[in-house]
């Protein structure tokens, strides 16, 4: 990994002031293209720009993919669409062609579209268009070795060495029938060791693992995992061949999936960059803020109502951020468990009963400890005859449980309405169990109060 110092970068802004292009291309030819991504993040766009107008169009065609989003909007948004389309579109897969078109457009689409000098790839481009770009069909590529069952070993060899003439890496050759329905895989070895056999269906690998094309993504990387493969065969709804994922993709989309994830957790209501602009950034975060400002208001009208109970036991106010904070941490952590197990195929809607059920246990050994601690702790400090001391452990008892099974069941909710659910795990939660808790705390506190005065 190439590390960019200051003294490096101005080495190569010195370079491009010069206009030496010589020089620059000398520094360009020796770096990955994930590298000269990372150097174009810390350069301007115009001299970003100068940089990616020296690569040979294989390697600027690969610099674009490592591309954030936006640097890359910015750098194809001077390039004409006949440029993009032949210095571009031609020197990648069909995946990440789709990928880099998606982002466009639609009038920039079509444009580009109608420059890609090879039919059919162009049209293998416009199909995976039509797939929602969040199933397996949005991501997969067509580029792939494809074999007949019927084929003998020689001709399977002859068909494969035309079909590998445009392919960068081979994972896998993919059998079908001659109604291209997949029917197995053809391992590498068995070509060594079966030179002669008369059809391939007489050695390949049946019932290979495979995936629909309107598969979810997350459900495509669960299977990844649990058969641990490189590769997949994409197939459409009556089992024809339609494409391949590898795991490198699948991989992108996690990190994608798990950054949303921790935004949203964290109260941001769009996916937002370091480099991204003051009014970007404000736009994502206000709305969550907002939010929690009416949480905060109405806490404040909550104890608004009971300022009756504060003026004959002050000692109440003291315990407010207990219970406040000790609900929305119980109320996080049930969600982030449950949010966990749906990522991970662990937990699904089916066994949501089971999981609340031990939400239910956990809940009640947690509250009955913290609940037990603070008793005893007040005991001392407040004695055994304020209302206090018994109002703040029932509270903190009801909160608690009232946390450990809310925190359980919105995510659950959530994922059956379709919603993704890591929105239980950040501020939705807290300032909900923030209000509650109040609402629990005062009720109790109160009614004590009433039945029993200041003092028990």
């Amino acid at each position: 990994m190439k590390e960019y110092t200051p003294e490096y970068l101005e080495h190569i802004r010195a370079i491009i002031n010069a206009d030496d292009t010589e020089a620059a291309s000398k520094e360009l030819a020796s770096l990955h293209p994930a590298d000269i991504a990372e150097l174009y993040q810390n350069l301007d766009l115009e001299e970003a720009e100068f940089l990616y107008r020296l690569l040979d169009d294989d390697t600027a065609a690969d610099v674009l993919m490592e591309l954030d989003e936006d640097d890359r909007r910015k750098l194809l948004r001077d390039m004409p669409a006949e440029e993009i389309a032949k210095q571009v579109i031609d020197h990648l897969d069909t995946d990440d062609a789709v990928d880099i078109i998606q982002e466009l457009d639609e009038e920039d689409r079509d444009k580009i579209l109608s420059h890609i000098d090879d039919v059919e790839q162009a049209g293998d481009i416009v199909d995976l268009l039509q797939y929602d770009e969040d199933t397996a069909g949005g991501l997969m590529g067509t580029e792939m070795i494809v074999v007949n069952e019927n084929w003998s070993m020689p001709e399977c060899i002859k068909q494969m060495r035309m079909q590998a003439e445009d392919m960068d890496e081979i994972y896998y050759v993919y059998v079908i029938d001659n109604d291209e329905k997949l029917r197995g895989i053809l391992p590498l070895k068995k070509m060594i060791t079966h030179p002669s056999v008369s059809k391939i269906k007489h050695v390949m690998e049946t019932d290979p693992v495979s995936v629909k094309a309107d598969t979810p993504i997350d459900e495509v990387a669960l299977d990844f995992e649990k058969y641990d493969l490189v590769a997949m065969p994409v197939v459409d709804s009556i089992g024809r061949l339609v494409g391949r994922i590898t795991v490198d993709d699948v991989m992108d989309q996690v990190r994608e999936s798990s950054e949303r994830d921790y935004q949203l957790a964290s109260g941001l209501s769009t996916d937002v960059e370091t480099n991204d602009t003051l009014f970007t950034q404000t736009k994502a975060r206000l709305p969550w803020l907002l939010i929690g400002m009416l949480g905060g208001l109405g806490n404040s009208l909550i104890l608004g109502n009971f300022e009756a109970g504060f003026a004959t036991n002050p000692a109440m106010a003291l315990f407010i951020p207990l219970i406040g904070g000790t609900g929305g941490n119980v109320g996080i952590q049930s969600s982030a468990i449950v949010v966990q197990g749906l990522a991970n195929g662990s937990l699904d809607i089916k066994s949501s009963a089971k999981q609340l059920f031990k939400e239910l246990g956990v809940g009640l050994i947690n509250a009955t400890i913290i609940s037990l601690l603070v008793f005893v702790y007040n005991l001392f400090t407040l004695g055994a005859t304020q209302v206090t001391t018994i109002a703040v452990s029932l509270s903190l008892f009801a909160v608690v449980m009232f946390a450990s099974v809310f925190g359980t069941f919105v995510p659950l909710t959530l994922e059956r309405f379709k919603i993704d659910p890591a929105l239980a795990t950040g501020p939705f939660i807290s300032i909900t169990n923030d209000i509650i808790g109040m609402v629990i705390y005062m009720v109790i506190s109160s009614s004590l109060l009433q039945a029993f005065g200041v003092f028990v």
